[in-house]
């Protein structure tokens, strides 16, 4: 059994979660919209579609030059919207807003990432993995700025099994920054048995386990990445 009272677990667990917390996942997170994005894209390439793939393509390569200048976001913030008013369900809304909440998220904007992800969080657009990402990154910038609760909400509007891993993870990480450690280790382990279903990487979730007491056995593992103190006396 561990030795580390509960107190001393909670603020290891606090401190894993604000180091290795579901920020980490943001390129990847990126890297998956835009891939989804172009099959989409390339899928229903003509016309009034090809017009609007332009638009976006514009808009991220602006992107890519606006750093963290404050009239560039307000600039590229603006064009996001008229792409999202003219098609609010579509995938090029989606895409124009995710830019948006990247700049915004690279800066530390939280808000504005988040107000950027509402605009599209609702879309009837027919792909759910693509709107469990939008929810996902979401509760994201919702737990960048401690609003806990609201980030649980949208988690729990993520059902796709796909995400199961990502949308655990997340939970516990919002479950300790609200001292709820009991509610951290199940949403941990749920995390944790998904992983190794799945086979993918797990080594950061595996050091949060830990920091809530949990030591967990890994198959691919002689040992945990990090041993828990054991009391011996």
């Amino acid at each position: 059994m561990s030795s580390l009272t509960d107190t001393e677990q909670l603020d290891n667990a606090k401190s894993f979660a604000k180091k290795y917390g579901s920020s980490i996942i943001t390129g990847i997170l990126i890297a998956l919209i835009a891939f989804f994005g172009w099959q989409y894209w390339q899928k229903r390439g003509a016309g009034k579609e090809q017009k609007h793939t332009a638009q976006v393509q514009q808009l991220m390569d602006d992107a890519r030059s606006a750093g963290t200048d404050a009239n560039a976001f307000n600039s590229l913030s603006a064009t996001a919207n008229k792409i999202t008013e003219k098609s609010p369900d579509s995938v090029h809304a989606i895409q124009s807003q995710f830019v948006i909440a990247k700049l915004a998220y690279d800066k530390g904007d939280y808000a504005a990432a988040e107000n950027a992800l509402k605009k599209v969080a609702n879309s009837s657009i027919k792909d759910e993995g693509l709107l469990s990402l939008v929810k996902i990154r979401l509760a994201d910038a919702e737990l960048a700025q401690n609003k806990n609760d609201a980030a649980l909400k949208t988690l729990a509007e993520v059902t796709d099994p796909a995400f199961k891993a990502t949308v655990e993870e997340a939970k516990g990480d919002a479950y300790v920054a609200k001292n709820d450690i009991e509610n951290a280790k199940k949403a941990y382990q749920s995390a944790w048995n998904a992983v190794l279903e799945r086979k993918q990487d797990r080594q950061i979730l595996q050091i949060k386990l830990e920091s809530v007491g949990i030591l967990v056995d890994d198959p691919d593992f002689e040992r945990p990445v990090i041993q828990t103190q054991v009391d011996e006396s």
